[in-house]
């Protein structure tokens, strides 16, 4: 079965499951059920006030808020009026979320107030960035004031619009047309927004959900981000797909995760490894009932055997997959099999999702024996059509047909492949991809910092954090908790170094160019005293 060819459009696969799984729980969020039939109604009425509120079929509807019900619903909807989704980060500033709709030009942002004690609307104002393309912003939660409209406002909006004009605004939506745009950050310093279409999600997470073997009835947590591939894609719609529950999880914390396991009885977890880490150490895990669990998939960061082993033999997970991928290969390039061992699982990210090819290459493109190093790259209907108006970035990218990843990798005799370092400068923060170029850049508009070099370093609770090298300006002063504290107003929490070292100059080589070794093993050694 190919889901490209099964559903052809999200809206389409909506309407699908609504008729197959019509009664079944679609989503669980506290005290807001919803079934399948009951989804479709609600996101059919998201789409007629969507319309109204004059989005046209490829406008860019952006969404910047926590893993919440309405969250799905209004992305749904949006996709349903023909728009394309573009999710924000939440731990976005205002700074980075203004670039994003400003490279987007959206013409709709659905956001929230209040999540965390967080003003998202007043966070975008003070950054003080103009949004010429901006119509309007809806709060999904929270007070409506200055401009924005309240959800039940926004929704009233529905009754402008006729049942019929929404269903053929959905109908004209094409498995090629663009579905999403999701940003992400890149060695230039600035997000690039990988577009992808409906076809290609659709055929990507078919695959997904049947190797991992997601079923009709299963329970799932989602505490992978929505504005995530894997919270939105692996979670979302492969829920869809399948007939399987979504209960969102706004905030990880190991005590309510596990509270929240053993009340809705929920069979799914997928996470980073720091997910399965906290809950096997926390305490309190002895007084919770966590038997219903059977399926977990993980990646993101080092798998340790001993993790997967701890799972099977202390929990009661049935399945345990690692699997790896890129949001520029739709979220997924290559998977564990259900029958792998936990060497496999825990030393491999699995081999190429099928009709797809995967291979290691030298700097010139030519194919690595099997066991020797070199650049993961990708070749497939995962790939992404390209960067969102940034052909530059998209032919250095992608050539030939093949993504190279960045990533240096091994492939043995099997075809499964091991990340082994990466070609790119990128370290990954509890999950999160953090670049240095954009954490750089933004570093250098502190008034006092001539030069700066950021390197990520191991950290045994989120795998890795970030450390900055900053030299001054002559005759300026730095102090590197002022630095800290300035950096944190300025970007999302994972990207914020763990430890500033104010330096005297930087280690170069004759051609000017930063020693990133040097310093990465400059940090470990301060991290380590």
């Amino acid at each position: 079965m190919r889901g490209d060819l099964e559903w052809g459009t999200i809206p389409r696969l909506l309407d699908m499951s609504a008729e197959r799984f019509a009664e079944r729980e679609a989503i669980v969020d506290g005290d807001k059920t919803l079934s399948f039939a009951a989804l479709r109604e609600a996101v059919r009425g998201v789409a007629r006030a969507t319309i109204a509120a004059g989005v046209e079929h490829g406008d860019r509807v952006a969404i910047w808020a926590p893993n919440i019900h309405e969250w799905i619903v209004a992305a749904l909807g949006a996709l349903s009026a023909g728009a394309v989704l573009v999710p924000i980060n939440t731990r976005f500033k205002g700074r980075e979320a203004a670039f994003v709709l400003n490279k987007s030009r959206a013409r709709m942002l659905l956001t929230v107030r209040g999540f965390l004690d967080i003003d998202y609307v007043e966070l975008l104002r003070a950054a003080g960035e103009p949004l010429e393309h901006l119509d309007s912003i809806v709060l999904l939660r929270g007070e409506a004031a200055d401009g924005t409209q309240s959800w039940p406002q926004f929704l009233a909006r529905a009754d402008e619009v006729d049942e019929r004009e929404a269903e053929k605004r959905a109908a004209a939506v094409s498995s090629e047309d663009l579905s999403d745009i999701i940003f992400t950050s890149g060695t230039t310093g600035q997000p690039k927004g990988v577009m992808t279409t409906h076809a290609q999600t659709l055929r990507v997470f078919e695959v997904w959900s049947r190797v991992v073997g997601l079923r009709e009835g299963d329970r799932y947590l989602i505490v992978n981000p929505f504005f995530h591939t894997f919270g939105y894609k692996a979670g979302i719609l492969a829920c869809i797909m399948r007939g399987a529950t979504i209960v969102p999880h706004a905030v990880f914390d190991a005590g309510q995760v596990m509270r929240r396991i053993e009340e809705e009885r929920i069979t799914v977890l997928p996470g980073p490894p720091t997910l399965y880490q906290s809950i096997l150490n926390d305490p309190a895990r002895a007084h919770h009932d966590l038997s219903s669990l059977r399926l977990a998939v993980t990646g993101a960061a080092v798998v340790p055997v001993q993790l997967i082993e701890r799972m099977r033999d202390e929990l009661t997970f049935e399945t345990i997959l690692t699997a790896y991928g890129l949001t520029e290969s739709t979220g997924t390039a290559t998977m564990c099999l259900p029958d792998d061992d936990a060497e496999t699982i825990a030393n491999t990210s699995g081999c190429a999702i099928p009709d797809t090819e995967v291979r290691i290459v030298d700097d010139d493109g030519n194919e690595m024996d099997r066991g020797e190093p070199g650049e993961v790259v990708i070749r497939g209907y995962n790939v992404m059509l390209g960067y969102f108006e940034d052909p530059e970035q998209t032919a250095a990218t992608v050539t030939d047909g093949w993504l190279h990843t960045g990533d240096i990798g091994v492939m043995d005799e099997r075809g499964y492949i091991r990340i082994t370092d990466r070609k790119k400068d990128m370290f990954i923060v509890g999950g999160f991809n953090a670049y240095p170029a954009e954490i750089e850049n933004e570093l250098l508009r502190y008034p006092d910092i001539a030069q700066v070099a950021v390197v990520g370093t191991p950290d045994v609770r989120l795998g890795e954090v970030g450390v900055a090298f900053v030299v001054p300006k002559p005759g300026a002063a730095l102090d590197p908790d002022l630095v800290a504290a300035w950096t944190k107003d300025q970007l999302a929490n994972y990207k914020v170094p763990r430890r500033v070292e104010v330096v005297d100059a930087l280690p170069m080589n004759a051609s000017g160019k930063v020693l990133k070794f040097e310093l990465r093993e400059r940090a470990r050694r301060l991290m380590e005293a």
